[in-house]
């Protein structure tokens, strides 16, 4: 079965830094498009950045500048790092796999990530 596994999310001070990893099973891990979302307590869940699987990436106005997203098609494993993290970063993050409008869409099980002093 599907499986995408989220770790490296926890507690970090405004203007620390975090990488988190998702490793995924159960898929052709290189023919899909790949994203990372985030949602926060009492509001609707939002993509970060997304890349593609020839590489191109795009991100959210909040993430611009701060976090990059990228992937390695050996280790089945996609990346988010960020930078220079606010409070407002404060969520948790979900990996997805999908072909938009398809029924090939996964979602892993989400890791937290706290800024706060």
């Amino acid at each position: 079965q599907v499986q995408l596994v989220e770790s490296g999310g926890g507690l970090v001070q405004p203007g620390g830094s975090l990488t988190l990893s998702c490793a995924a099973s159960g898929i052709r891990f290189s023919i899909y498009p790949m994203g990372w979302y985030r949602q926060a307590p009492g509001k609707q869940r939002e993509l970060v950045a997304g890349i593609t699987s020839g590489g191109s990436t795009n991100y959210a106005d909040s993430a611009k500048g701060r976090f990059t997203i990228s992937r390695d098609n050996v280790k089945n494993t996609v990346y988010l790092q960020m930078f220079s993290l606010k409070p407002e970063d404060t969520a948790v993050y979900y990996c997805n796999a999908a072909f938009a409008g398809t029924q090939y869409n996964y979602w892993g099980q989400g890791t937290q990530v706290t800024v706060s002093s």
